[in-house]
């Protein structure tokens, strides 16, 4: 009998694992993979099968399994033959945090010692070291360290954890790290050389999986700040454990279980209040934390006085995170700990958040790519997302791969890294596209490489607008083929020319309707506006007709100017910015997103009263009206939250009429206003009371580092 086995059965220890279920039952046979699948040829396939599925290998995750008749194999006892080929589709996992069983030879006393490269079948770095298919030591980036004999005795012994380990290493034979400060290069006790420099206060650059971390002492993150230009974006800690991680926040039960699963995210969790965590995240309620994932990570904190670093990504501002050492030693810190393993494949550190037992991407990252999602539409796409929080899609055989997150395409460096990781994810899973999907907005930083890519494969070249993809990537997570979404960002390139942001859409993968949307503002002066929030009241306030004091008397008078000449937007995240501005939460945007997640700490405080609730007229929500109704007497929480409910509300009714009206089941929830937990749950609560299926996002990013998912799914809509 011949077994085919498909999953995610690439580096995982599966072939080892059959050779052992071969053993258990006596089987004679071999076991190979081409890249794409597991190839089992046995005399006792039945037999062998029930073994294996009662012992998989952790990491090990099967889709399919079939059987076809065969000769019996010819000779004597089972063998593990060299892989072959190499099949389309990627069938490996994500990098996985070291297992406990490393973890405890690193401080135990045999070979592995305080060797920071220490991992087995059960964990480590997949992934991030990957040059190609099939998953075998050549085609990774320790092709480079030979295996010594004591590694290779491991290698063949099946009794062995590490039996068919494809990056099996020890001191003796495989990367090392080395110290390099401002005095010299030290490769005698490294990290702990390095734990001393930063519990003294200095700043350092460390290299891991995928990437490159600035790290320091959280009594240091002021100086962090000022150094790195970074005054309020808040920083993600990573605690020496969950004693640690309770210290600086309170984790729900289900966060916990996710701070300390093998993909080792960064959580967004409520903070405890204290002057570490206010630094870290400045007017927030919640703090990024996660726990450490590498050798190297459990080594440091063994040999560090302090229970917490901030680990950052280390990049030249405005650059892709650093993976190559000649790039970290253009951030001037205090010193380097490299090693001298490529990293192949960057992969930033995965940010989520929980909303009850749901976890939602705000960035999808190491530990959680590559994954797929299952779509019922034939053929081959590639979709490039839009122009912040980027990433990409692949998608072949009725499946969807996103890629890593690869960072805002406005930035040097970017929009390359964006064409690396797609070419990559390509190449890995046989992908030769018929559509090449991109944003509508002409001015796209990734639309060159669209046009490149599709001039190189035929292949037709699809715009997408933007919140049309917000709403086929909510499908594409939910399994379903329509819904009506309320799709609530920052902006998006409209297909009238005005930018939107505050929808409501009814959608399949065909075409959308704009059913509904919030009242349109000029963004006086275009992007300024963005940044500085009194534009946004004063064209409010005029709006309204009413008088602004916030400017000069000249100034007034340039802006009253702009008022007809501004492109206008329908955008929910403006809206909220003008609130935290009016509530004197936030009067000027310093990073993406700041003054609405500043609100949030008011919206989860705040509870309804009386006056808030705006006129809807025709299928456009009112919202300037609201701003001439704030009473000073009401709690600046109080009103945050009953104007915020009343929007919502009122946009959630529309929907709710739309899918009435349509026949329509699914209501959804998409757009980075969705990361919000308050609005999250007025959404679900008023959806929930009508008759209507609450759609939130699971696997696929809220915001836009999930729209390239629903452009591939309309561009694969297109070509069939």
């Amino acid at each position: 009998m011949r077994i085919v086995i498909r999953g995610t059965v690439q580096g995982v220890g599966f072939r080892p694992a059959v050779y052992r279920a071969a053993e258990r039952c006596g089987a004679t046979g071999t076991v190979r993979n081409d890249g794409s699948a597991v190839f089992i040829d046995t005399d006792k396939g039945e037999e062998l099968l029930g073994e294996l599925l009662s012992d998989l290998p952790p990491l090990a995750r099967i889709e399919s399994v079939e059987k076809v008749p065969a000769d019996p194999p010819s000779g004597t006892g089972f063998s593990i033959v060299p892989s072959e080929g190499s099949g389309s589709g990627m069938s490996i996992p994500a990098d996985s945090a070291i297992c406990d069983r490393c973890v405890s030879e690193m401080f135990g006393d045999g070979r592995r010692r305080g060797y920071p490269f220490t991992t087995c079948t059960d964990c480590g770095p997949r992934f991030t070291l990957l040059r190609g298919m099939p998953y075998d030591r050549p085609m990774t980036s320790m092709s480079g360290f030979p295996p010594c004999p004591e590694c290779g005795r491991e290698f063949g012994s099946p009794g062995d954890r590490r039996f068919h380990h494809q990056t099996i290493a020890c001191p003796a034979c495989g990367p090392s790290y080395r110290l390099e400060t401002k005095d010299g290069t030290f490769t005698d006790d490294p990290v702990g050389r390095l734990a001393g420099i930063l519990d003294d206060g200095g700043r350092a650059i460390v290299k891991g999986w995928g990437g490159m971390h600035i790290c320091c002492t959280l009594d240091r993150i002021s100086d962090l700040r000022g150094w790195y230009g970074r005054g309020q974006k808040p920083f993600a800690i990573m605690a020496r454990d969950m004693d640690t991680i309770e210290r600086y926040g309170t984790p729900t039960p289900d966060e916990a279980a996710v701070l300390q699963s093998p993909e080792r995210p960064i959580v967004l969790v409520r903070k405890v209040p204290c002057d570490e965590t206010e630094d870290a995240s400045p007017g927030l309620d919640t703090i990024g934390l996660f726990l450490p994932y590498t050798g190297m990570h459990h080594l440091l904190f063994s040999k560090l006085d302090h229970d917490a670093l901030v680990m950052t990504s280390a990049n030249p501002p405005g650059e892709p995170m650093a993976v190559e050492d000649r790039d970290a030693r253009r951030i001037d810190v205090d010193t380097w700990l490299l090693h001298d393993q490529p990293i192949v494949n960057r992969a930033d550190d995965t940010v989520v958040r929980m909303l009850g037992p749901r976890t939602q991407y705000i960035r999808r990252s190491r530990g959680y790519v590559p994954f797929r999602l299952d779509i019922p539409l034939k053929g081959s796409a590639v979709a490039l997302g839009a122009q912040e929080n980027l990433s990409g899609a692949i998608a072949c055989d009725g499946r969807v791969w996103p890629t890593q997150y690869i960072g805002n395409g406005e930035k040097i460096g970017v929009p390359e890294y964006l064409e690396e990781a797609v070419r990559t994810q390509m190449a890995l899973t046989g992908c030769r596209p018929d559509a090449v999907a991109v944003d509508l907005h002409p001015g796209y930083s990734n639309r060159r490489f669209g046009r490149l890519l599709a001039e190189e494969c035929g292949a037709e070249l699809v715009e997408v607008q933007h919140h049309w993809a917000h709403a086929a990537s909510l499908m594409v997570d939910n399994g379903i083929d329509g819904c009506v979404a309320l799709t609530l960002d920052g902006t998006g390139h409209g297909d009238d020319g005005t930018a939107w942001g505050g929808e409501v859409l009814i959608a399949d993968l065909d075409r959308y309707v704009r059913a509904g949307h919030l009242q349109s503002i000029p963004l006086l002066g275009g992007d300024k506006a963005l940044y500085d929030l009194r534009r946004l009241r004063f064209a409010i306030d005029r709006m309204n007709g009413e008088d602004n004091h916030d400017f000069t008397d000249s100034e007034a008078a340039v802006l009253g100017k702009m008022m007809d000449r501004s492109v206008t937007t329908s955008s929910m995240g403006r809206v909220l910015d003008a609130i935290s501005y009016t509530l004197g939460v936030c009067t000027r945007r310093s990073y993406d997103g700041e003054p609405a997640m500043k609100l949030e700490t008011l919206l989860n405080r705040g509870r309804l009263v009386e006056g808030y609730r705006p006129e809807t007229k025709g299928n456009v929500v009112m919202t300037a009206e609201l701003f001439s109704r704030i009473d000073p007497k009401d709690r600046p929480e109080d009103v945050a939250y009953s104007m915020v409910h009343g929007i919502v509300e009122e946009l959630c009714q529309i929907a709710i009429d739309a899918a009435d009206s349509s026949g329509i089941g699914p209501v959804g929830l998409t757009g980075g206003v969705s990361y919000n937990s308050a609005i999250s749950c007025m959404f679900t609560n008023t959806v929930i009371s009508s008759n209507h299926v609450a759609t939130l996002h699971s696997q696929v990013p809220n915001g836009d580092c999930g729209i390239s998912t629903g452009q591939v799914a309309v561009a694969l809509k297109r070509i069939q």
